[in-house]
C-alpha cells in the first residue's frame, strides 16, 4: 500500500514538474495590460476610384485660331488741351496727339470687330493690325457705354479669320479658358487660367455680371478674347482688379451672350435695345431675411414691381422671392441680371418665385426701359396720355425724380416730380428715346437747352452751360 501511494505521489509530482517546464520554457508567454474603453474611432470616407495619370488640356489649337482673330487696335485722339510752357518752348503750335492701344475680335469673314468702348472711346482715328501684321483704318459701327462694348468694321481685300461665339451661361467654374490680346504692346499673346466665378459685379449697383478668371489679362488685353478649350468666344476681356495697375490674379471679362445680344442690336437698330423685368429689390443672405421676416437665404427679393412692366402684367408681387430664372438658380442679383443682359425686349423668360412658402412659375415678357437719367434734370420716364392731357401738352417725358444736387434750384422755379419736358436742344420729345438721341447728339460745347411744362402749367425754357 505504502509503493502505490509512493508511486502516486511521485507520478503527480512529475507531471507538475513537466507542466511548469513547458509553462516556463516552451508556451509564449503573453502580458496582461489593463486598458480603459475608448471611442470608436471617428470614420473618415476615402475615394475609391483608382489614380489615374494626369493628362494636360491641349490649348494649341485654341490658341492658334484665337490668336489669328485677335488684333490690336490703336486709337488716336488729338488732345484739346491748352499748350504748356514746355510746348511753347519747343516751338510746338498745334495741339498734341495722344495714342492708347487695346485688343479686338473678329467676329465674321467680313470685318466685323468687337471690343470695348473704353479702348475706342474719344478717338478721332482708328487703325486695327491683324496678325499678319496688315493694317487697316477702322469705323465705329456704334457703341455701349453701359456693357463697354462697341462695334468696328474695317474693310478687308480677303476672308478674314474669326472666332465663332460660344453660349457663356453654359460655362463651368473651374473651367480652362485662354485669354488672347495684346498687353502693353505685346501683340498675339495667349495666356491660361480657369474660369474662377460668374455674375461678379464690380460696381456694386447689381449693373454688372462679369466672368471671373485668372488667367492674366494686363493694360492692352482690353477687347481681346476669352476662349474656351475648343478656341469658341466665351467673353471679352475687359477689367482687372489691382492696386498697381497690372495683373494680380484677378480679371473680369463681358460674358458672350451679352456681348452678342449688343452687337446684334447695334447691327439691326443702330443702338441697344435693352429689356428689362421691371422689378427692384435684392439679395437675401441670414441677415437681410431675418431683417424681412423671410425664411429663404438665396434668391432677389422683390421691393417693388414697375408700373406698366412685364412683370406687373405677369402678377409679380412685393415680397416674392426670385429662386430661378430660365431653370437657372439665383443667388444674388448679378446672376438675375446677367441673364436678363443677354435678352432683347420681347423675349419672354420663365421666373420661378417663393410666394408664402409655396413655389410658382411666371412668364414674363422683357418689355423697353422707358426711363432715363437727363443729366441736370433727374430721372425722367413716358409721359402717359392723361399725363399730357393735364398739362394741356401734345408731347414730353416726365420727371418722375430729381437730380438731388439740383432739386433745391428747380424746386425754386416751380419745377418738381411730374413736370413735362416738351423739348431738348430744339428738338421735340415723344420719349425717353427721343431724350437720350438728343443728348447723344449734342457736343460737348453746346449748352443744354430744356423746355418744359412746369406744375403751374406754364412753359419754361432754360440753358445750361
Amino acid at each position: 500500500m505504502k509503493k502505490i501511494l509512493s508511486l502516486v505521489l511521485v507520478s503527480a509530482l512529475g507531471g507538475a514538474l513537466t507542466l511548469g517546464a513547458y509553462k516556463i520554457f516552451v508556451e509564449p508567454k503573453s502580458e496582461f495590460v489593463l486598458t480603459t474603453p475608448a471611442a470608436n474611432p471617428a470614420f473618415l470616407p476615402t475615394s475609391n476610384v483608382n489614380n489615374l495619370a494626369y493628362e494636360a488640356p491641349d490649348f494649341t489649337v485654341a490658341a492658334e485660331n484665337a490668336v489669328n482673330a485677335v488684333v490690336h487696335v490703336k486709337n488716336v485722339s488729338i488732345s484739346s488741351g491748352q499748350l504748356s510752357l514746355q510746348d511753347l518752348f519747343s516751338g510746338r503750335t498745334t495741339p498734341r496727339a495722344q495714342m492708347g492701344t487695346g485688343s479686338g475680335v473678329i467676329i465674321n469673314s467680313d470685318g466685323y470687330i468687337i471690343t470695348n468702348n473704353h479702348v475706342i472711346n474719344n478717338s478721332d482715328e482708328l487703325s486695327v493690325t491683324l496678325n499678319n501684321n496688315r493694317t487697316y483704318k477702322a469705323e465705329i459701327v456704334g457703341s455701349d457705354p453701359k456693357t463697354d462694348i462697341a462695334l468696328l468694321k474695317i474693310d478687308a481685300d480677303e476672308d478674314l479669320p474669326f472666332v465663332t461665339f460660344a453660349d457663356s451661361d453654359q460655362a463651368k467654374i473651374g473651367e480652362w479658358v485662354l485669354a488672347v490680346g495684346n498687353p502693353f504692346n505685346l501683340t498675339s499673346t495667349v495666356t491660361a487660367g480657369i474660369i474662377s466665378a460668374k455674375a461678379r459685379d464690380l460696381s456694386g449697383t447689381s449693373s454688372q455680371s462679369f466672368i471671373q478668371t485668372d488667367a492674366a489679362v494686363n493694360p492692352g488685353n482690353s477687347g481681346g478674347a476669352l476662349v474656351n478649350t475648343r478656341g469658341e468666344l466665351i467673353g471679352i476681356n475687359t477689367a482687372i482688379s489691382s492696386q498697381t495697375g497690372s495683373y494680380i490674379g484677378y480679371s473680369f471679362a463681358v460674358p458672350s451672350n451679352i456681348a452678342r445680344r449688343v452687337i446684334e442690336d447695334i447691327m439691326e437698330f443702330g443702338n441697344v435695345q435693352n429689356g428689362i423685368l421691371g422689378i427692384s429689390g435684392g439679395s437675401l443672405n441670414s441677415e437681410v431675411s431675418e431683417k424681412l421676416g423671410v425664411n429663404d437665404t438665396e434668391g432677389i427679393y422683390v421691393d417693388s414691381v414697375v408700373e406698366e412692366s412685364g412683370a406687373e402684367k405677369a402678377g409679380i408681387k412685393k415680397g416674392d422671392i426670385i429662386k430661378e430664372i430660365d431653370n437657372v438658380k439665383v443667388s444674388k442679383f448679378a446672376d438675375l441680371t446677367g441673364h436678363i443682359g443677354a435678352k432683347r425686349v420681347g423675349d419672354v423668360v420663365n421666373l420661378k418665385i417663393s410666394r408664402d412658402g409655396s413655389l410658382k412659375t411666371l412668364r414674363v415678357t422683357l418689355t423697353r426701359n422707358e426711363t432715363l437719367t437727363l443729366p441736370l434734370v433727374g430721372r425722367v420716364k413716358n409721359a402717359k396720355h392723361e399725363d399730357l392731357k393735364r398739362f394741356k401738352a401734345s408731347n414730353g417725358i416726365k420727371i418722375i425724380e430729381l437730380d438731388e444736387k439740383y432739386a433745391d434750384y428747380w424746386k425754386k422755379n416751380g419745377v418738381k416730380e411730374g413736370t413735362i419736358i416738351t423739348s431738348i436742344n430744339d428738338t421735340k420729345i415723344n420719349s425717353v428715346d427721343d431724350a437720350q438721341e438728343a443728348i447723344k447728339n449734342k457736343s460737348a460745347y453746346e449748352p443744354l437747352r430744356i423746355e418744359l411744362i412746369n406744375a403751374n402749367g406754364e412753359k419754361e425754357r432754360y440753358n445750361f452751360r
